[in-house]
């Protein structure tokens, strides 16, 4: 058998021999216990319940195309949306607490908790809002400037190389 034979039939044992799908990690119930805590003293439910009304107007052109009528609905609709999220949001709390554990012990959990409910972490959590609006500017002002930057240098690269640019 050839060389190129051998790694086909390598590749094709691998495949057969390997799971299906990735293993299930197990999860300390406490450490559970102590995510669904830290999402509660983190307000990351709070943080949810902001950030749809705040997309909801984003959505609104793309969804309504100008037509004042189905913007009428739309924003009729608001509620009905953000009861709905609220309904989901148990949901987001155990599934994200599940994540936390996987990531986290009990113990680490508990420590960045203990941090959210000091006077510092109050403050981070309600500060947080403004810092991540500046932040987001900032990121999109050094972006646009990067971009502009390798705009400029592609460009002048490719005309030292003969391109008509």
């Amino acid at each position: 058998m050839g060389k190129h034979a051998w790694t086909v039939v390598c590749l094709v044992a691998v495949s057969l021999s390997w799971p299906g799908r990735a293993l299930p990690q197990t999860v300390s119930p406490e450490a559970v216990a102590a995510a669904k805590e830290l999402m509660l003293a983190s307000k990351m439910t709070d943080q949810i319940n902001l950030m749809i009304p705040a997309v909801m107007p984003q959505l609104k052109p793309l969804v309504t195309k100008g037509d004042p009528r189905i913007e009428r609905d739309f924003d009729e609709l608001m509620p009905v949306v953000l009861k709905m999220a609220n309904a989901r949001l148990d949901d987001f709390v155990n599934a994200g607490a599940g994540i936390y554990a996987r990531h986290f012990t009990a113990d680490e959990i508990r420590q960045v908790t203990q941090f959210y409910r000091s006077p510092a972490g109050q403050k981070f959590l309600q500060k947080q809002p403004e810092v991540l609006k500046e932040s987001m500017a900032l990121g999109q002002r050094f972006g646009q400037a990067v971009a502009q930057d390798l705009q400029s240098h592609m460009a002048e690269e490719l005309r030292k190389r003969g391109h008509n640019i």
